[in-house]
């Protein structure tokens, strides 16, 4: 184990499977202590479980990041645990089934923008309130390949990550002076749960992706943890507002 994150204390949503357990896995690694939190108790448990008996300090909280008390108390329970917080990963988020922007239903649009969008708002929020009487800490939003790109059939799904870069640009000029930190992470198709659900359900359309990439296969998990990991540390400290693109060469076309 390195110690690059030794004393610290990270929090990292939508943690139990996929990229946020790849990332608050690499952080407890790296020696911080770290919560992890997800909307399922059951799978965030196990997850923070398996890292406890690995010998890290670990939190599971139960969070629904589109319900803003739910992260006013995810904060509150990482800082009354471990006293502060240094790095927040905020990576839960949906993906909507590819339909044309005219059927696309209120419903549907408000589900996904009140997770990925408002959700990942919220968490800055309340980690920026932390963080503010720290006169401390680094923030990674994760976006997409959505938020930088167009696709037919994701306009309510790529309007929530543009958003999220939006969002994280004018929140890092807020704070850059301030000793805070905010950049945002994109990854782009990447070997997760969601990712295997898109593949099961629109076989055609994910085809058409992955015949795409330029690498010739799929992202991992641990690929998107190790470019947090490495916006949250000090070799970062220049980098403010920044949309890092982790997607083997797909936008560079």
């Amino acid at each position: 184990m390195n110690d690059s994150f030794k004393g610290q204390v990270a929090l990292v949503t939508g943690a139990a499977v996929g990229m946020g357990f790849a990332t608050a896995k690499a952080f407890a690694e790296a020696g911080a202590a770290v919560a992890l939190a997800d909307v399922n108790q059951d799978a965030v448990q196990r997850a923070t479980d398996q890292l406890v008996q690995a010998g890290h300090k670990a939190l599971a909280i139960r969070c629904n990041v589109a319900e803003d008390e739910d992260v006013a108390a995810m904060v509150e329970k990482t800082v009354a645990a471990f006293g502060r917080l240094d790095a927040a990963f905020n990576n839960a988020g949906v993906q909507s089934p590819a339909v044309e922007t005219a059927d696309v239903s209120v419903e549907e649009f408000d589900r996904v923008n009140a997770i990925n969008l408002r959700g990942a708002w919220s968490c800055m929020k309340y980690e920026l309130h932390q963080m503010r009487t720290q006169g401390s800490g680094a923030i990674v939003n994760n976006s997409s390949i959505g938020g930088l790109i167009g696709l037919p059939g994701r306009a309510a799904y790529h309007a929530s990550k543009h958003g999220v870069l939006g969002m994280t640009k004018s929140a890092a000029l807020e704070y850059a002076a301030r000793g805070i930190r905010i950049n945002a992470v994109c990854p782009g198709t990447i070997d997760t749960p969601m990712v295997a659900e898109m593949l099961a359900k629109e076989p055609e359309a994910m085809k058409e992706i992955l015949r795409d990439q330029p690498i010739g296969r799929l992202g991992r998990p641990e690929e998107i943890a190790a470019a947090v990991l490495w916006l949250c540390s000090p070799s970062a400290s220049f980098v403010i507002g920044h949309a890092l693109v982790v997607d083997g060469g797909f936008t560079a076309h």
